[in-house]
């Protein structure tokens, strides 16, 4: 299976901690109390995307006998989302892996939820202004260039491409501005030739492309930077009987099908189980900051020792060759889904 994974700037005492029980005064702290519990919230929760990351959040959780639930909003809705925290908040868990639909508007939700006693990781989407502890995502930036260098070499260097995007998600938002640039410094004779929001929604992405497909004959290839938009995409690509190459970050079953068929030239999926994993860990720890007493000021500056500001869970490529490894049906057999 091809892969794609980048060095994160992952703290070394992370791993030490999980490893060490030489400290008489670490022994055995590092497990949670009966009932104690995580959550992990997200957005339009009925989305397959986030299932896998749950199943790495739960068997991170199950190593320490902790408790976990899966929250958040059936909604694309910010306000919707931020309800859903709070509610989450009056629960009282030690620890919350949220993945914010919008950077700034969970600032103030996720400095009071750790004011009140739970710590607060994200992941594949950050807010980076916010206290939170960690940010667990792959890199943006690495997909981007990923994504510009694979359709140069499929179609050449002199040719035009498009890209569909969801302004407000952050890492959306640096897939597509990351690859834009990335074309602008490296290959400047690629000509963008259309740039649409669809946000997400299938139905305007379908729109969407079947406009630039019409009013530009000589369309090359098409980014998209998560994979709902993709579907919208690939089918009025398909109407059209166009040549378009597509690419897009993020799989569901549909494009996977797609992908089989040929209809999809690749997608590039972060490592799910990684980040739902390596999310867990992250809050886990700076639940659990008393362990480490790192050669820092934490203790007269008052913030939690457990600092993580970027783990790189890395990314896969999928294409025709290895797409049956990504089958969340065969993934999911045996499997508790809550």
């Amino acid at each position: 299976m091809k892969r794609m994974s980048t060095k994160g700037l992952i703290v070394s005492g992370v791993m030490a901690l999980c490893a060490s029980t030489s400290s008489v005064s670490a022994e055995g702290t590092l497990a949670c109390e009966p009932g104690e519990t995580y959550i992990m919230n997200v957005m339009v929760s009925s989305h397959p995307y986030w299932v896998p990351v749950y199943q790495g959040f739960k068997q991170a959780a199950a190593a320490f006998g902790c408790d976990t639930v899966f929250s958040g909003t059936p909604d694309y809705d910010i306000a919707k989302q931020i309800a859903s925290f709070e509610q989450d908040m009056v629960k009282a868990p030690a620890g919350i892996l949220v993945h914010p639909m919008q950077s700034d508007p969970f600032i103030e939700p996720i400095n009071r939820a750790i004011e009140n006693g739970t710590q607060v990781a994200t992941f594949a989407a950050d807010s980076p202004k916010s206290n939170r502890t960690a940010y667990i995502t792959s890199d943006n930036l690495a997909e981007a260039k990923f994504a510009a260098e694979e359709i140069v070499s499929q179609i050449g260097a002199e040719a035009e491409y498009a890209v569909l995007e969801n302004p407000g998600q952050s890492n959306h938002d640096l897939r597509v501005t990351a690859l834009i640039s990335y074309m602008e410094e490296h290959y400047p004779d690629m000509k963008l030739v259309g740039r649409q929001a669809t946000n997400q929604d299938s139905n305007a992405a379908y729109r969407a492309t079947a406009s630039i497909v019409q009013a530009n004959p000589n369309l090359g290839a098409i980014w998209i930077p998560e994979a709902g938009s993709a579907e919208g995409a690939v089918a009025a690509i398909l109407e059209a009987k166009a040549d378009v190459l597509i690419m897009h970050a993020d799989v569901t079953p549909a494009t996977l099908e797609h992908i089989k068929a040929g209809n999809i030239h690749m997608a590039l999926n972060p490592n799910q189980g990684m980040q739902g994993f390596m999310g867990f860990m992250g809050v886990f720890l700076a639940a659990h900051d008393g362990v480490f007493d790192p050669f820092n000021d934490y203790k007269t500056s008052g913030f939690n020792p457990v600092q993580i500001p970027f783990v790189d869970n890395g990314f896969a490529v999928i294409t025709q060759e290895n797409a049956d490894s990504f089958d969340l049906n065969v993934y999911m057999e045996g499997r508790d889904p809550k």
